[in-house]
């Protein structure tokens, strides 16, 4: 009997292996459970019958009107999400319209599941992102002009600051049906129920009156 070479073995392993891995998540948890009549859905959402689908599943007219800037950011964000969207669902994309008051920000946020690529429709943003502790949280920023597109990675904290004088608008693409967002001083000083002083004074090194006030303040959600 002849042996296969080794090299085809390790080929044939490393094949199988690239084909073995589990999808990506569509939501921020999902508990295994035995009890089929608690469950309410598997990574992402139920499928209409294709026979029952109609166009309008496919038309989102959420984009059509300005969104509310008037409150502590000066921002909207209008999302395009599956939740928003259904016909996104299983296609792997989303969007959302960004509107902002003059000095409007879109606070430092992230989205654990989608990369997203922005398009300044009009108005001066100045946009960044902060790279991983590997490399140093380096912050990538820039000022953007109307008809400018930058992209923000996957699950890096980001943030759009309108630095002009007038009205600024922005679009938004994402790939992933729900891309998810966590805005920073929110999860950190807003956590329901909150996350303890002594873990956030050694955290930020500031004094526990820091972080009680923090934690009062209401923290406003722009999504």
């Amino acid at each position: 009997m002849k042996y296969l070479p080794i090299s085809f073995l390790i080929l044939a392993l490393a094949t199988a292996t690239a084909f073995a891995y589990d999808p990506s998540p569509l939501q921020d948890i999902c508990v295994a459970t035995n009890d089929l009549n608690s469950g309410v859905f598997v990574n992402g959402k139920f499928c209409k019958d294709p026979k029952q689908a109609n166009a309008d599943d496919f038309l989102f007219m959420g984009f059509r009107n300005p969104g509310n800037t008037t409150n502590p950011l000066g921002s909207k964000v209008t999302p395009a999400f599956v939740d928003q969207f259904p016909g996104l669902n299983t296609l792997g994309i989303s969007m959302a319209r960004l509107d902002f008051a003059p000095a409007g920000l879109n606070p430092p946020h992230t989205h654990p599941r989608g990369t997203e690529v922005l398009v300044v429709v009009e108005g001066t943003l100045l946009v960044g992102f902060v790279t991983s502790n590997q490399l140093n949280n380096t912050l990538f920023t820039k000022v953007l002009y109307k008809g400018d597109v930058f992209v923000f990675p996957i699950g890096l904290i980001h943030f759009q600051l309108n630095i002009g004088n007038t009205y600024a608008l922005a679009f938004a693409g994402l790939s992933s049906q729900n891309p998810g967002v966590i805005t920073i001083a929110n999860a950190v000083f807003g956590a329901k129920p909150p996350i303890s002083a002594d873990v956030l004074t050694k955290a930020f090194q500031v004094d526990k009156k820091v972080v009680d006030y923090l934690q009062a303040q209401f923290w406003y959600d722009n999504n």
